[in-house]
């Protein structure tokens, strides 16, 4: 896997990965951006959800959950101090869908935390508390 940042005036990059999908990044206002794209560590989270919400979509959709939507919410904390790393976070599923299987989604929340998300797990491996919860609403 590859990707690469390029510089494109002010604090404003465009991230580039192996998929050529461009992604826009820019910094803080009070650094001399301008608003125009994500910030670097909005992105690490959006990454950690769209990597966990696959798996739990995955995994409910071939164990045969009539999933209709999946909306993942996520909390972080980060240290008061540079390097302000993410010290916590918090990974909220609601699923909706008709007769979903409570343990099903249990099973497949514990999946993506334990063995199948590797942006979530390289994280907690590196000291950041991670945890997850969902509710279910029939459709």
């Amino acid at each position: 896997m590859k990707a690469s940042i390029r510089w494109t005036g002010d604090v404003q990059f465009t991230g580039t990965p192996d998929s050529g999908h461009c992604v826009a990044m820019d910094g803080p206002p009070e650094f001399g951006g301008q608003n125009a794209g994500v910030r670097p560590m909005e992105l690490m989270l959006l990454g950690i959800g769209g990597c966990t919400s696959f798996d739990v979509v995955n995994i409910l959709r071939r164990g045969r959950q009539d999933i209709v939507d999946c909306v993942t919410e996520i909390e972080a904390e980060r240290a008061e101090t540079d390097p302000k790393v993410f010290t916590r976070i918090h990974v909220h599923f609601r699923i909706t869908g008709r007769g979903i299987d409570r343990r099903k989604v249990e099973r497949a929340i514990a999946l993506t935390a334990t063995k199948y998300c590797s942006a979530s797990i390289m994280l907690e491996r590196g000291g950041v508390a991670v945890t997850h919860d969902y509710e279910v609403t029939e459709a």
